[in-house]
């Protein structure tokens, strides 16, 4: 049991480099694309994964597949058109961004496996595919939730009337408190957990979809 888990952790570290990296430079990319230099001039426009890293999220990541990075700071007031339109963009750059990798990596994953002759090493690589397919979907998905400082909390501020800010203000001061209280209490697992694998399911009867009428 202990092997299965350090092995779980050990595939878990290439799982989060990559959720992480293209979580950050989604947020990274969207901000620049819509007129503010902040991430680019702050070396966050880029897939190195060391440059995004938290300690503490990491950790929780690597021990629970839900976790965050170092936020990437934006500047609204950059940003060309609405800037709450903008505010929302950027804030779910980042989930959109590892619900897609998730998906692309499951159909490599699947891919893989069909060439590959089962053995040892087959199942370490597959091991890899399906931790960085959950990373990414807990990532995604955890990210999402209206908590300061992940990027729900964001989208939540973009949506409600501006009259909300203070109150809004007053959420965040105790946001990492609330979050850290939620994990450790299992509350967001027992919700998470679940929505993570119904998308892991639905991703797998889409793919097996498309791969089948190659398999006959």
């Amino acid at each position: 049991m202990f092997d299965i888990k350090l092995a779980t952790i050990i595939a878990n570290i290439p799982a989060l480099m990559i959720g992480f990296a293209f979580h950050e430079f989604a947020h990274a990319w969207v901000a620049d694309r819509l007129g503010d230099p902040t991430p680019r001039s702050q070396g966050r426009l880029t897939l190195n994964p060391f440059v995004h890293l938290d300690l503490f999220g990491t950790l929780m990541a690597l021990l629970y597949r839900f976790g965050w990075a170092k936020p990437v700071i934006t500047n609204p007031h950059y940003y060309r058109g609405d800037k709450r339109r903008g505010q929302m963009m950027v804030s779910l750059a980042g989930s959109i961004m590892n619900l897609i990798t998730a998906f692309v990596v499951m159909l490599i994953w699947f891919l893989t496996m069909l060439w590959l002759e089962a053995s040892e090493w087959s199942g370490i690589l597959s091991l890899v595919f399906q931790s960085t397919v959950l990373m990414n979907l807990g990532l995604g998905v955890f990210n999402l939730l209206p908590i300061p400082p992940l990027d729900g909390f964001g989208v939540l501020g973009s949506l409600l009337p501006e009259r909300f800010a203070p109150q809004l203000q007053m959420i965040e001061q105790y946001g990492f408190v609330i979050l850290i209280v939620l994990l450790f209490t299992d509350v967001l697992g027992n919700i998470l957990s679940p929505t993570v694998i119904g998308i892991f399911d639905v991703y797998q009867k889409i793919i097996s979809l498309i791969l089948t009428p190659f398999l006959v």
